[in-house]
Order: structure tokens, then sequence, then C-alpha cells
């Protein structure tokens, strides 16, 4: 059975989707398929192939997995009239002259007002806000059950990251989060206030993630792997 150091563990959860190897021994290389009907990466390779370097060559193939991730589905713009996820739940937007510019969020519509020019921009812009609104929140709950404090939480929108946390205590989260589902969105935040505790993925810093996350952890892993391309298509065109 192979041994998976931290790196290679960090490596391996950098992918979109889970990688499942498996060594085959008339294998004369590297093979990679995804599996739609599973949401895993399938990576057949020689017997003899350390589990280090079957990661490392899966790394390799990002532009290609990423193009085939992106032929699942179309790019969905924020565009008056497009239904999008917050929170979890769906969401009309519309184009309301009335509406305040930086947007309005009622149970199942998000109004929002001025030129149709910057609609898009205005509802991204709402949606960052709402994003660190809600999240630092959160950062602070679960900081202070660590005990700990965070140096500055700021949101963006990283390629190939949900969130991360600087050896300085700088966390930093996608604003996409604010998509999802609280539990996703949740899992998340706990993954990156345990770091302000525990730089590394050692056993110290999974215990702490699975006790701020609770009996959910494995759904919500599993959630924003399976839902993670579409909400890294939401709000683009291309």
């Amino acid at each position: 059975m192979w041994s998976i150091a931290s790196s290679d563990r960090r490596d391996e959860e950098s992918l979109p989707l889970p990688l499942e190897i498996r060594p085959i021994h008339n294998a004369r290389r590297m093979r990679l398929r995804i599996d739609d009907a599973r949401g895993v990466l399938k990576l057949t390779c020689p017997a003899r192939t350390s589990r280090r370097t079957a990661i490392r060559w899966a790394i390799e193939q990002r532009a290609w997995i990423d193009a085939q991730l992106a032929r699942q589905g179309e790019f969905e713009p924020f565009i008056p009239g497009a239904v999008i996820p917050v929170a979890g739940s769906d969401i009309l937007l519309e184009a309301v002259a009335t509406a305040p510019r930086q947007g309005l969020l009622s149970s199942d519509r998000l109004l929002v007002g001025g030129p149709e020019a910057g609609f898009e921009r205005r509802v991204e812009a709402f949606l960052r806000c709402r994003a660190l609104a809600v999240m630092s929140g959160e950062v602070a709950e679960f900081a202070a059950l660590v005990g700990v404090t965070p140096r500055s939480v700021t949101v963006g929108d990283a390629a190939s990251r949900w969130g991360s946390c600087s050896s300085q205590g700088r966390i930093r989260l996608s604003w996409r989060l604010i998509l999802a589902a609280p539990a996703v969105r949740r899992f998340v935040v706990a993954h990156e206030v345990a770091h302000l505790r525990h730089l590394d993925h050692g056993p110290a810093f999974r215990a702490l993630e699975a006790e701020l996350t609770g009996p959910g952890l494995a759904s919500a892993k599993a959630a924003l792997r399976r839902e993670g391309p579409r909400l890294r298509r939401l709000g683009r065109r291309r």
C-alpha cells in the first residue's frame, strides 16, 4: 500500500476532482480519463509507478482536465433572467429600474438597479460583498472555537483554489463559495481556519478540520468537487 506524504496530499487535493490511481501490470504508460458518472479522475499507470509520480503527472495534465470539464457545461453570465444559486438556493436575476444599484436580495430574486450595461458587474459586486460579510463572520466564529485570530480575511477568485491561509495568518477565500450550499461554504472556511493552527495537512490538522466541520465533512467535500466546475463557470462568458 502506498504511503502519502503531506505534500503529495496537498498536490492531489489541488485537482478539481478526486483522483483514483490504478496500477496495471502490463501498462506501458499513464492514462487519464474523467469518469463522468462518478465525478472522479481515473489514472492507470505501470505497476512500478510511485504514487508521487502518478499524482505529479496528473497535475501536469491540468490544462486537459480543465478543458474537458469546461465542455461539460456552458458558461453562465450574470444577465437579467438568469437563475443562479446563492447559498445553494436558486435565485432569479432581475433588472429593476427602481431597485438599489448595489442589489437587493429577496427570497428568490436578486433585484439590481442602474443601467443595463453594468448589470453583470453589479451582480458580481453584490455577491463579492455578501461573500466577504458572511465568511468573515464564519471565520470569526470558527477562530473563536480554536482560540486563534486571523490577521485578515479577504475574498478573491483564484482559478484552482477555494481558499488559502498564509503563514502570517491571512485567510483568502473564493467569493464563489457564497453560491454554494452553506455546509459546503462552511467546510472551506473551517478548513482554512484550521490552518491557522496547523499549516500542514497532518493528523492534527485533519482532526481539527473534522471537529470544526462536524459529521458532514465527507459530504461537503464531495459536493464541492461535484458542483465546483459549475460554480467556476457562473458569471463568465468565456
